[in-house]
């Protein structure tokens, strides 16, 4: 993977996590299916709608899936049944090297952030899996503002918290919700293909 990187002077890195620096989209996806049948789901989740909704914060992802299909659900326990699934197989990710050895080095001379839209719990575990912890002093997840990507309040909070201006912050991103998000924050960002065509 070659990670094409913006020309520019910047002070801070924020990275998204999930398809970002570690690569868990395709676990998110087999809870998600799962939890979505147990919901109601006739079906196997279009895995094309699904990594559409990447970034998105996990309580909306379970309301946006049942309008796309028509289903009537109750969201909180949709989204707890998709957490425990993940939970059960998220030792199974693996880092996304080339991101993965961006940030480290980043890390030595500049502040380095993680703005995922996951909940806090599952972001620091994932984390903590990778051995990515103790790299990430910043850390935001959909738990700690009121709007998820694509709004921009997750990087602006993570640019704050970092003491760095938004238009010197560089963003890593998987999905187009987030890199919408990164430009709404006047941020410059860099596209993470997540998926093997």
């Amino acid at each position: 993977m070659q990670l094409d990187i913006p020309p520019g002077d910047f002070d801070g890195y924020i990275f998204d996590l999930d398809g970002t620096l570690v690569d868990t989209m395709p676990l998110h996806y087999r809870a998600w299916d799962q939890a979505m049948r147990a919901a109601g789901l006739p079906h196997r989740l279009d895995e094309d709608f699904f990594y559409s909704l990447g970034g998105v914060p996990t309580r909306r992802v379970a309301e946006l899936i049942a309008k796309h299909y028509g289903l009537s659900v109750n969201a909180e326990e949709v989204f707890h049944a998709k957490e425990k699934l993940f939970q059960e197989i998220q030792g199974d990710a693996k880092l996304i090297r080339p991101v993965a050895d961006f940030a480290r080095r980043a890390a030595m001379t500049h502040p380095v952030a993680i703005a995922s839209g996951g909940p806090r719990d599952i972001v620091r575990r994932s984390l903590e899996l990778a051995g990515l912890t103790s790299l990430f002093k910043v850390v935001v997840s959909a738990d700690d503002v009121v709007q998820g990507k694509p709004s921009p309040d997750m990087f602006l909070l993570a640019a704050r918290l970092m003491g760095v201006s938004p238009a010197k912050c560089l963003v890593f991103e998987d999905a187009d919700p987030g890199m919408r998000a990164a430009q709404a924050a006047g941020m410059k960002f860099v596209h993470v293909p997540s998926r093997k065509k």
